[in-house]
């Protein structure tokens, strides 16, 4: 019994990190051990002095209630803290929705009605995405994770144009890239790089919409910085000066130490930030 009861509680210490993958996960681990641990209590109680005996004395029963307190503490302390980032995701998406109903009302033919409906900070999978994102039937080797078949081709393609100058064009084929290899090694370079495409086009307020979704799509990704600073800077470009000194403020403070993170102080100081 004593050893089962340990057992317990090394499984809690191995299987969460990597079994667990959401702060859900790691609570329904600690419930179903929670619920073993009060299994062994259960069967030691059964078993009378003889089993008691063998499980270590009466103190196996205390231990198990030292146990089964620690649990109930990190129960505790997962629950507190899945409130929390629920709370920050929460934020997060009411800024990214109000640059992005400000964006809007710059542009031509946008309707401020329809906006309003972005995924949470960070995406969500759905069924769809499931169904139609392209299988990977064939990878080869790319920076930072696999590739699926012709998506270095069709990124080296759209690449090819945007240096040519045909910066239209380049938007669109990052953008129908980003869609034909959502979360693939090359769709956070294919986002800022759409968003690079149509400012050098001229048309910045579809700029730092691109900027704006790439950075939803991805907020801690490789190119989150860079997509934060350009953005801030194009919402300088058109006008919007206190939105564009918030978001600037933000890259050194989510990013600290990036490239990005560097370049900031310039562009505040071209805005006139305080």
């Amino acid at each position: 019994m004593r050893q089962a009861a340990e057992a317990a509680m090394l499984a809690l210490a191995m299987s969460m990190p990597a079994g667990a993958e959401t702060l859900a996960d790691i609570r329904a681990e600690l419930a179903q051990l929670s619920g073993q641990l009060q299994s062994l209590r259960a069967e030691l109680v059964a078993s009378g002095a003889q089993g008691m005996q063998a499980a270590g004395g009466a103190s196996a029963l205390q231990r198990m209630d030292t146990m089964e307190a620690e649990l109930t503490r990190l129960t505790s302390r997962t629950e507190a803290l899945e409130n929390r980032v629920e709370q920050v995701v929460k934020d997060g998406t009411n800024r990214v929705g109000d640059l992005e109903f400000r964006i809007c009302e710059m542009e031509q033919g946008c309707d401020p009605a329809t906006v309003g409906q972005a995924q949470p900070l960070g995406g969500a999978a759905t069924t769809a995405d499931a169904v139609t994102a392209p299988a990977p039937s064939s990878v080869a080797a790319g920076s930072g994770g696999n590739l699926a078949m012709n998506e270095q081709a069709d990124f080296d393609r759209a690449k090819g144009v945007l240096d040519q100058g045909d910066f239209r064009a380049a938007a669109d084929l990052f953008k129908t890239f980003a869609a034909t290899y959502p979360g693939g090694p090359l769709t956070d370079d294919a986002g800022y790089l759409r968003g690079a495409a149509l400012n050098k086009a001229g048309d910045v307020p579809n700029a730092a919409r691109a900027w704006l979704d790439a950075f939803s799509a991805a907020p801690e990704g490789p190119r989150a910085a860079d997509n934060l600073l350009e953005l801030g800077k194009a919402l300088g470009a058109l006008g919007q000066q206190t939105e564009a000194c918030a978001t600037l403020a933000e890259v050194p403070a989510r990013f600290p130490g990036s490239g990005a993170a560097g370049q900031v102080g310039a562009a505040q100081a071209a805005l006139g930030c305080r």
